[in-house]
């Protein structure tokens, strides 16, 4: 398995385990880009439980998940295995009150 691969299969792993799935750099606790802290200041908000992977510890992860949405920047969320965005478009959808009606689809099922 080539190092490409073997990424396809942890973020699709990452993405079908966790209802709720974030690929950012940094962590939870230390956010290592501004886009990243926004991201991770609007799930608080909410108050959701979430999966999280740092793409700055691996190269092929950061590179891979690009690729597989075919969306060049990173934060990127997932909700039930689904991409919702990067930044600007959580951030928009929070502004709409639009991300805690996908949240609450998630608490119903």
């Amino acid at each position: 398995m080539s190092n490409q691969e073997a990424a396809e299969a942890t973020i699709k792993s990452d993405i079908a385990n966790n209802p709720i799935f974030l690929y950012m750099k940094g962590t939870p606790s230390e956010p290592q880009c501004g886009f990243s802290a926004q991201v991770i200041h609007v799930l608080n908000h909410y108050g959701v439980s979430y999966g999280s992977r740092n793409v700055l510890e691996d190269w092929d992860i950061r590179e891979g998940i690009k690729a597989f949405t075919n969306w060049p920047t990173i934060p990127q969320l997932y909700v039930e295995g689904k991409f919702v965005g990067g930044c600007d478009i959580i951030m928009e959808m929070h502004r709409k009150d639009q991300l805690g009606d996908v949240f609450a689809k998630l608490e119903t099922k």
